[in-house]
């Protein structure tokens, strides 16, 4: 096939380099983990690399499904088009991808306890042996998972085209890293790093680039790391009880559900279907747009699925919208707001284990980076959050809006009116 396919000039020479270690840290939007799709695709579908094999790890394996297989299985439709089946077989369950051509195979796993570690011992492929490995959201990964997988890369290779690698991408959330510490602050003619920003990212569009800029202004030290890809903190993040994992999200699996919108355009407009169960929270799906109106949102919910008998607590401050969504049949009611409510939803939220579905990645995203606002001059955290990239969180908060009913700070609220 004459294959033809947009490529980031920056990322060139992260494409060529055979050295055994490939750290790519970069911004949000930089195309680097597009780019690591589209490049692996493209090596082991070439006989040069026959014998090659691919590992793609990440913290939690349920995590794969919705980013690493997703990013993958579009590069090979991207690249081979209404051909994609002819040349690469996808398999869902277990998650795993082979070339039709060279034989070479693509497998997915994950570090999270003792078992899933044990097993990246005992890989093995139909043909060929373990050559690469990418990891994904790399920052997650403790040092001992890296060293498990380094050591998984040794033997003799017939094939002289073949090379061991493993490959990092990640945002450089804390300057403290293992990672910075072992491959961005020690020289080795073993290590390539290579820097990105969405800035020289060619694919990115106008709305990006202007939600980017709103960043800016509204969270320089996040701006440092998820637009401009430099070396940050992780002090001040907001939520750390949370779990990413597979579980069942249909109705009858809860004590109750309901859904909760913060409403958007510019802005993501972020819906979210949660369910509680023995006092703990569920995320179980989202809705995640910008630019939609009203209407189409309605449209979209609609042919999601989700259930109108579910109560969906909403901003109050769009009263004209939530007429809207009960025209079209949903139980949306505004939620109460007043002062001091926000932190009153955060401290309830601290109290409660959170289970986040891996297909909510939007919402995954969101939490990560949720931090209370930072105060340079004094060298604090401010007990307000970071009014940036927040809109599902904006919906997290509202789905806890009857829990803190009759407390003084709600009955506070509805005797001002509010």
């Amino acid at each position: 096939m004459n294959i033809v396919i947009g490529f980031n000039k920056s990322f060139k020479e992260a494409n060529k380099t055979r050295k055994r270690y490939r750290a790519m840290k970069g911004s949000a939007g930089s195309g680097k983990s597009v780019n690591v799709a589209q490049d692996y695709i493209l090596k082991l579908s070439d006989p040069k690399y026959k014998g090659a094999n691919l590992l793609v790890v990440r913290k939690s394996e349920s995590t794969h499904k919705y980013s690493t297989y997703a990013e993958l299985t579009s590069a090979i439709n991207k690249i081979y088009g209404k051909n994609a089946n002819k040349y690469w077989k996808i398999t869902a369950n277990p998650l795993e991808m082979r070339s039709r051509v060279t034989g070479n195979s693509i497998i997915f796993r994950g570090v999270n306890d003792a078992k899933q570690r044990e097993k990246l011992k005992s890989i093995n492929f139909p043909t060929g042996k373990l050559t690469w490995v990418w990891c994904e959201e790399a920052t997650e990964l403790a040092e001992s998972d890296v060293d498990i997988l380094d050591d998984r890369l040794r033997g003799i290779l017939t094939n002289p085209n073949l090379y061991y690698q493993i490959t990092f991408t990640f945002n450089p959330v804390a300057a403290t890293h293992w990672i910075k510490k072992k491959y961005f602050d020690y020289e080795s003619e073993d290590i390539f790093t290579h820097h990105s920003t969405y800035l020289e990212n060619r694919f990115i569009d106008a709305a990006y680039h202007k939600r980017m800029m709103m960043r800016k202004e509204q969270d320089p030290e996040g701006y440092k790391v998820y637009g401009l890809g430099e070396w940050g903190e992780t002090g001040g993040t907001i939520l750390n009880n949370y779990i990413v994992h597979e579980f069942p999200t249909n109705f009858e699996n809860f004590d109750n559900m309901r859904l909760a919108q913060d409403f958007g355009f510019n802005h993501a407009d972020a819906i979210l279907r949660a369910g509680f169960k023995d006092g703990e929270l569920y995320i179980c799906d989202e809705i995640y747009v910008h630019e939609k109106d009203t209407s189409e949102i309605i449209d979209i919910a609609n042919a999601y699925g989700m259930e109108k008998h579910l109560t969906m607590y909403c901003d109050s401050a769009e009263p004209d919208r939530i007429k809207m969504w009960k025209k079209a049949g949903y139980r949306a009611r505004p939620v109460v707001k007043g002062p001091g409510s926000v932190k009153a939803q955060i401290d309830y939220l601290k109290q409660m284990k959170i289970h986040i579905h891996p297909k909510c990645v939007n919402f995954y995203k969101e939490i990560t980076q949720w931090k209370w606002k930072y105060d340079e001059k004094r060298g604090i955290y401010l007990d307000e959050p970071v009014e940036f990239m927040d809109d599902a969180m904006a919906a997290l908060r509202y789905l806890i809006d009857d829990k803190l009913k009759g407390n003084r700070l709600k009955s506070k609220k509805l005797n001002l009116g509010i």
